[in-house]
């Protein structure tokens, strides 16, 4: 069963692989985080996610383009609801390269977050799923949050501290004064 995984961080993607792996999925990643910012930002995630994913043997599709102004427009105005676009683009994305690449399933690594909505998430991804031809696989991921964590740091991959957008920055930083 060939699995694409949308790959949004190198630390969320420690347990779903390992769980997938262990569910007899035949697993390649897939890195686009087009609302990553700043840009320093997205190049310390996606050497992580090389530097991981080249110990763990995983193949990669890199759609590397960073476009914070696709981001900005389509969720200027509309703040509140930032996630669900940014899940949408993402899943949509991986879904197309999913039906090219002739993958029988894709998911995300998003589903291991305890900060991510999941009941949302399953729901773009099921119906991106029936639109594009591939299923949409979910498992809860979360229960894996502290090991994922903990190995993270044994082999010192970088990790950051906000979700990633510019708007979960000025979150993060704020509520720390």
């Amino acid at each position: 069963m060939k699995l694409l995984l949308h790959i949004c961080c190198a630390p969320c993607t420690i347990y779903p692989l390992k769980k997938l792996g262990e569910q007899s999925f035949e697993v390649r990643g897939f890195f686009y985080n087009h609302n990553i910012h700043p840009y320093q930002e997205y190049q310390k995630r996606l050497e992580a996610v090389k530097k991981y994913t080249g110990m763990a043997g995983l193949e990669m599709i890199y759609q590397d383009k960073y476009d914070l102004l696709d981001f900005l427009q389509n969720t200027a105005y509309r703040e509140e609801n930032r996630c669900i676009y940014c899940y949408h683009s993402r899943l949509e994305a991986t879904a197309k390269v999913a039906r090219r690449g002739k993958f029988e399933y894709f998911s995300t690594t998003l589903l291991y977050s305890k900060l991510q909505n999941h009941e949302r998430i399953r729901e773009i991804g099921e119906n991106l799923g029936k639109r594009h031809g591939v299923a949409f696989y979910y498992q809860d991921f979360r229960e894996g949050w502290k090991e994922g964590i903990e190995v993270s740091k044994k082999l010192e991959i970088y990790r950051q501290k906000y979700c990633g957008c510019i708007y979960s920055e000025k979150e993060r930083y704020r509520s720390t004064n």
